[in-house]
């Protein structure tokens, strides 16, 4: 794998995100296909990087594969 293969990932203030860390939502957000809205400030901890960028997926309130933004997210 390349260096340039790595796909390095950035919460919305630009700090740069890595498997385990722990997230806050900075935004209500609807999820899609259902009616549930996660408030904002609710915190994620072991977030998992996705290889697209601008994608992670984390658990919320026993949520369980939840994909995010980083633009609507920042580390805790």
């Amino acid at each position: 794998m390349d260096d340039e293969d790595i796909v390095v990932q950035r919460d919305a203030n630009g700090n740069i995100l890595a498997n385990g860390d722990s997230i806050i939502l900075i935004k209500d957000l609807k999820l899609k296909g259902s009616n549930m809205i996660i408030k904002k400030g609710a915190k994620a901890k072991n977030i998992r990087l996705t290889d697209e960028e601008g994608l992670i997926e984390c658990s919320i309130d026993g949520m369980k594969g939840i994909v995010l933004k980083t633009e609507f997210i920042k580390k805790a």
